[in-house]
């Protein structure tokens, strides 16, 4: 089955969860709907209230609950995307300019702090402690995550453990709160909460590394995204890893000088790039996917 059938199937659904997400960004501040709108409405697939519907369904459950937790869980994305557009000077966010270039810095940053905290306002007026402890666990992780990829920026010593560590908490943990999220409404066991939420951040990670392996080959007018970001900012990711255990000193060294001047030219992109296809670091990194 393919993704574009499953979305269909949970059609009604995702509109339900649409419908709450509307709702919840209002605000008599204009900005705050104006950014919220923008963001939520530039492409993304919903991927996280969609895994939400399906684990749910998968528990037996079919209550109303479920839509305002998918809700809540793509403002903690949403609002995470924000941040990281200031963190790492993005230009772009889904083929169009992203909201720090429109409104500025500080505007996203606010902005990304209200849907944080509108998130967790519909969290407690959920009332159930589960989730409450779940979807903060979660936050607060990839909160984490996030640090330490700052921390690690430009470090071409960075290894594939590490690597693995920061993007399961910087995007995983919180798909893997979707997925466990299913067990929960249903009022399933601890253990059934905790093997959905290990399936997800399984989805999680593979997910991430096949955005990173993206970066290395996609067109921009294809995936929004151009090739070479994550190099630009600093982001040592699985395909470069891989190329840097197992290639020369002296390359080692020039890749190591290319990430430590960020400002890269597109032959110096290719030049890495190149390197990568020389030592299998795609393949590499699609089979750990």
């Amino acid at each position: 089955m393919e993704i574009q059938e499953i979305l269909q199937s949970y059609e009604k659904d995702l509109k339900k969860v649409e419908a709450i997400l509307d709702e919840n960004k209002r605000s008599y501040v204009d900005l705050i709907p104006d950014i919220s709108s923008y963001i939520i409405q530039s492409g993304g697939k919903r991927l996280r209230p969609l895994l939400v519907m399906i684990a749910s369904d998968l528990c037996g459950y079919g209550g109303e609950r479920r839509y305002s937790v998918a809700a809540a869980i793509e403002f903690i994305h949403t609002a995470s995307l924000l941040h990281d557009d200031v963190i790492d000077h993005a230009d772009t966010r889904r083929g169009k300019r992203s909201a720090n270039r429109v409104w500025g810095n500080s505007a996203s940053v606010l902005v990304g702090d209200y849907l944080y905290s509108k998130s967790f306002k519909m969290i407690i007026d959920d009332g159930d402690p589960r989730i409450q402890e779940l979807l903060s666990t979660a936050t607060v992780l990839m909160v984490e995550g996030e640090t330490a990829q700052l921390i690690s920026s430009g470090d071409i010593a960075i290894s594939e453990d590490t690597y693995l560590s920061i993007i399961e908490k910087k995007t995983a943990i919180l798909i893997s709160a979707a997925c466990a999220a299913g067990a929960v409404l249903a009022d399933l066991p601890e253990n059934r909460s905790t093997s959905l939420g290990t399936f997800g951040l399984c989805l999680g990670k593979a997910f991430q590394v096949t955005d990173d392996i993206l970066d290395y080959m996609a067109e921009e007018k294809d995936f929004g995204k151009a090739m070479g970001m994550d190099l630009k900012e600093g982001k040592i990711t699985l395909p470069l890893i891989r190329a840097l255990a197992v290639c020369g000193g002296e390359e080692r060294n020039r890749v190591g000088k290319l990430v430590r001047a960020k400002e890269l030219a597109e032959a110096e992109i290719r030049e890495v790039t190149s390197l990568i296809g020389k030592y299998g670091g795609i393949e590499y990194a699609l089979e750990k996917a």
